[in-house]
């Protein structure tokens, strides 16, 4: 079989055009410190081909999904990302297919794509990503060295930006996340602009049709799927950013579980022991309901006095065993704990503006009722 229909096999759930599938193949690793890899983008819709070159600079980050490394077009001098992920015949990678529908302030930007083989004739998929130097996982870990939290301000400002993206995945783009996680939320460091990546393991869910339950990092995984449930919906994602905003004021992971079993004990530590309604919420077809009875913990307690009232009423909100009771992405964007961020001087610690937060685009707006929206957009900004 040649290359290009080997290609177009891999291609899943959608049939490429053949201009669409005139993406180049090249042969090599590609990711040795100082290797230049060289591919070529445009040609599609009458545009010209032109020839981009690659130094592989280093490693960034590794993990069952494969390689992303840091590179720096020749031309341009720009740095980029590239992501290397193995096609493999046996699983469904939607990646692509999700990344290209993607463009948002809080979302990574896709600049192209190209595929690579081995000498083994293995098929990678290289997607060619902005770069943002700092994932919200390691900015958290140098306040964690020093002893120190990270400040309320940052925690409001990261928070709010996730819970655009999520908003805009969730609404504009029908697609849920399913791995939110601190390692898989980049920011940069200069302006604080939060970006959500990797999207290998999203997905379109589709009401009626089953997904699978393991999925999402054990840490941020949401009750219901340790239940098994295969009927959820994007309230996973929304648990997992629960997980993120408690952690960050925390400083260590607020349900550190071992196993699936494991990680249900520390939920209901806090929780409390879920009711047989709470269990018929999150999986009707489970029917073990053997669990010792534990009260729930006050949220208040928790977090003692560092957290202000406003963030245990969001982290409350978010953190429900019952998926449609939790905060959906657009309401949590509109809640009081993000009052600060729409005050008219409000501005980063250094005096510098804000990144880009309420220029919110018509479809992202479209499921909101007109008292989130009177409370999304702030005042000083309405009429301008």
């Amino acid at each position: 079989m040649d290359m290009m229909r080997r290609l177009k096999s891999f291609a899943s759930g959608r049939s490429f055009s053949d201009s669409e599938m005139e993406v180049p193949v090249i042969t090599g690793n590609g990711t040795e410190t100082g290797q230049i890899i060289t591919t070529t983008i445009g040609g599609n819709n009458g545009q010209p081909k032109q020839t981009v070159m690659y130094l592989a600079e280093r490693v960034v980050g590794t993990g069952t999904f494969g390689v992303v490394f840091q590179a720096k077009c020749l031309e341009s001098g720009e740095l980029v990302a590239i992501k290397k992920v193995l096609q493999d015949k046996r699983y469904k990678n939607r990646e692509l297919q999700v990344m290209r529908l993607l463009e948002n302030p809080n979302v990574v930007q896709l600049k192209h794509f190209f595929y690579s083989t081995t000498e083994k004739d293995e098929v990678y998929l290289n997607l060619v990503l902005e770069y943002v130097p700092e994932t919200i996982y390691r900015v958290l870990k140098q306040f964690s060295s020093m002893n120190q939290h990270m400040p309320i301000f940052f925690v409001k400002l990261y928070i709010y930006q996730i819970c655009r993206s999520l908003n805009y995945l969730h609404n504009v783009i029908g697609v849920c996340h399913r791995d939110i996680k601190p390692q898989n939320i980049l920011v940069n460091p200069r302006t604080h602009q939060v970006k959500l990546c990797d999207f290998g393991s999203a997905k379109i869910l589709v009401p009626g049709e089953p997904n699978i339950s393991y999925i999402c990092s054990r840490y941020y995984r949401a009750p219901e799927l340790i239940f098994g449930a295969t009927e959820y919906t994007t309230a996973i994602d929304m648990w997992s950013v629960g997980c993120v905003m408690a952690e960050l004021h925390h400083g260590q992971p607020l349900f550190p579980g071992d196993s699936g079993v494991d990680q249900l004990v520390e939920i209901i530590k806090i929780l409390g022991t879920p009711t047989r309604e709470e269990i018929k919420c999150m999986n009707p077809n489970y029917t073990e309901f053997k669990f010792p009875q534990i009260k729930a913990h006050s949220w208040h307690k928790m977090f003692n006095k560092r957290m202000p009232p406003e963030a245990v009423d969001l982290v409350s909100r978010l953190l429900q065993y019952s998926p449609n009771l939790r905060c959906t992405a657009l309401d949590a964007c509109a809640h009081h704990f993000f009052d600060d961020l729409r005050q008219p001087n409000a501005c980063l610690p250094n005096g510098k503006p804000l990144p880009p937060l309420f220029n919110f685009t018509t479809q992202e707006l479209a499921h909101a009722t007109q008292e989130v929206r009177d409370r999304l957009i702030p005042d000083h900004l309405k009429n301008s």
